[in-house]
């Protein structure tokens, strides 16, 4: 993913809950990463989702944080944390859901959504995952790098057209 974001001289930011750090870690330890992270934000708790990140803090009310408006949310809101120089990341990329070992929010162990924000558009993907915390953690930062790379891919096939 690193290299596909360096050819298509697009920059990346990450913010992540039930992951914890690991996607922007996965990312971090590939040579060549520092040209298009632009950096992480492990917003663990839910309040932080709203003052760092922009998250409406009535969704997360109502909602709390295990929903795929608020991965939405996460995704473009991190472009703008952690622009540099004034201009955000290209792409932003979220994940917030429920590792384990107790429900959340209502939400059952193994419910993840992960946003993905580029340009004008942001869209929520929904997974569901089993196996323990530390397994669903890792499925989750697979899950996130298959989204992005996807994204890139259309993005190309598209400019080629």
């Amino acid at each position: 993913m690193v290299a596909a974001l360096t050819a298509r001289h697009l920059t990346i930011a990450v913010a992540e809950s039930l992951t914890g750090g690991l996607l922007v870690a996965e990312l971090v330890r590939i040579p060549g990463a520092s040209a298009v992270v632009n950096g992480g934000v492990v917003a663990y708790q839910t309040p932080i989702k709203h003052t760092l990140l922009g998250v409406d803090d009535v969704l997360l009310a109502e909602h709390g944080a295990v929903h795929p408006e608020v991965a939405r949310q996460m995704a473009t809101g991190v472009r703008t944390a952690l622009a540099i120089e004034g201009r955000p990341a290209d792409i932003g990329i979220s994940t917030t859901g429920v590792a384990g070992p107790d429900e959340q929010d209502g939400q059952s162990v193994g419910t993840v959504y992960l946003g993905l924000s580029f340009g004008d558009k942001v869209r929520a993907i929904s997974v569901s995952l089993t196996g323990d915390r530390s397994e669903i953690r890792a499925q989750t930062v697979a899950c996130a790098i298959e989204a992005v790379c996807q994204l890139i891919e259309t993005t190309k096939r598209r400019i080629a057209e």
